[in-house]
């Protein structure tokens, strides 16, 4: 027989009080722990159901606008092949003709048709006596002369057209530069 001494023994640590309750807690933790996380997930989801729905809507919103812009432009090809058409008539009409009576009828014609195209959205640019614009004119030709401005429209050689308000076809002209230097001695 062994005697135990009080030292050796170990002593039990008596708190069923708090055994009990972290015996208890411990499964509330787990559910917080698991409510805190189907929250966060559940706002994840959430802010990812709004931004699709936003990226859907801007979709909608461009598919709209890109099906109005076709509908309203979609006759720019066929006004655009009807543009060497009118040069040809504004070339016919220049040139003088015995027959005055066939002279009225391409006259009258030529104002139709330009009168059709002026309610589908052509517009003429105008471009002798103005500044030269890179934007709407097409320099084929500059001439240096002191009778004129410098950089400004001489000559249209082929008219300019927008179209709805935009540019269809610049304008192909002869633009005044100031003479060089080099000349006037």
């Amino acid at each position: 027989m062994t005697t135990e001494t009080p030292a050796q023994k170990p002593q039990p640590v008596e708190t069923p009080a708090t055994d009990a309750v972290s015996e208890a807690s411990a499964p509330a933790n787990a559910a917080a722990a698991e409510r805190d996380r189907l929250a966060a997930e559940k706002a994840e989801l959430q802010e990812l159901l709004l931004r699709s729905q936003a990226e859907f809507q801007n979709f909608r919103k461009r598919i709209e606008k890109e099906r109005v812009e076709f509908a309203e432009y979609s006759s720019t090809e066929a006004v655009r092949a009807l543009l060497p058409i009118i040069d040809d008539f504004e070339r016919a009409l220049k040139v003088e003709t015995a027959d005055k009576e066939f002279s009225k009828g391409m006259q009258l014609i030529f104002q139709r048709l330009n009168d059709s195209l002026r309610k589908l959205g052509l517009e003429p640019l105008l471009a002798a006596g103005q500044p030269f614009d890179p934007h709407v004119h097409h320099a084929v030709e500059m001439v240096e002369t002191s009778g004129a401005p410098d950089h400004t429209v001489l000559e249209e050689y082929q008219r300019g057209y927008n179209f709805k308000g935009r540019l269809l076809r610049p304008a192909m002209v002869k633009v005044a530069v100031e003479p060089s230097a080099k000349q006037e001695e």
